[in-house]
């Protein structure tokens, strides 16, 4: 069976839940280690599909590895590969399908709503009867829904939260969010978290990201079991 190959750009942005999830599922996965110099593949039918984590630099960095990781999702769609992007992973899929990346209005931190665009193509990937959810989120830019795609959730703060093209989805919220993963991301960006949450509202303090953390990400992890489903039934032809 072809493995997925997961796309780790920064070494505290690992897969976190989505591993557990393929995990779970028997589904074989392989982590290319971007952060550490690993090159980017270039044939994308060596894998059953690719995912995209996130990072704490941006698409539009003048970057050795961008413009391959472009080229890469850009064939993959062509291939019907599927893909799946997580925040910068997201942004990557937006640039590479033709949409832009640009500064938020202001910095998303913490714990915050989505809400569950009311269209039947959002039911199809979040199910039926959900309106909203409550996710986890890290960025201060954004993408535009690339031409083709579209829009399955959005926030207060951010109105493209999810998009999808075909079996391809690419989100701006972190759903793959573990107790661990949060816990590690505070006490590297602490002071400037909370310096910042001192300023706008979109932004939490540590304290209040950890608060109930574990009721928060298991719920949160049951929204990503819906995302993973839908998008993991597409993953059949290449798992042969």
């Amino acid at each position: 069976m072809k493995p997925v190959a997961i796309f780790r750009h920064a070494p505290i942005e690992g897969p976190g839940y989505f591993a557990t999830y393929l995990e779970r599922h028997g589904i074989p996965w392989r982590e290319i280690k971007i952060d550490a110099g690993e090159q980017v593949p270039e044939i994308p039918r060596a894998f059953s599909g690719l995912v995209f984590m996130g990072g704490p630099m941006s698409v539009n960095d003048d970057l050795p590895w961008i413009a391959p990781v472009l080229r890469l999702i850009r064939a993959s769609v062509d291939a019907d590969v599927p893909v799946l992007g997580h925040c910068l992973g997201g942004q990557l899929m937006a640039k590479a399908l033709g949409g832009e990346i640009t500064r938020s209005p202001v910095k998303e931190i913490g714990w915050g709503r989505v809400n569950v665009v009311d269209t039947p193509l959002a039911v199809e990937w979040f199910g039926a009867g959900l309106e909203s959810f409550n996710s986890f989120h890290w960025h201060d830019e954004t993408f535009s829904v690339p031409p083709g795609a579209t829009r399955i959730s959005s926030s207060p703060y951010c109105e493209n939260q999810a998009f999808v093209l075909g079996p391809h989805l690419g989100m701006q919220f972190h759903v793959e969010m573990t107790p661990e993963l949060i816990r590690a991301w505070c006490e590297d960006w602490g002071k400037e978290v909370e310096s910042l949450a001192k300023r706008m509202p979109s932004v939490q303090t540590p304290a209040q990201m950890t608060e109930a953390i574990e009721e928060k990400t298991w719920t949160l992890n049951a929204i990503a079991d819906r995302l993973y489903d839908r998008w993991t039934a597409a993953l059949a032809r290449g798992l042969r």
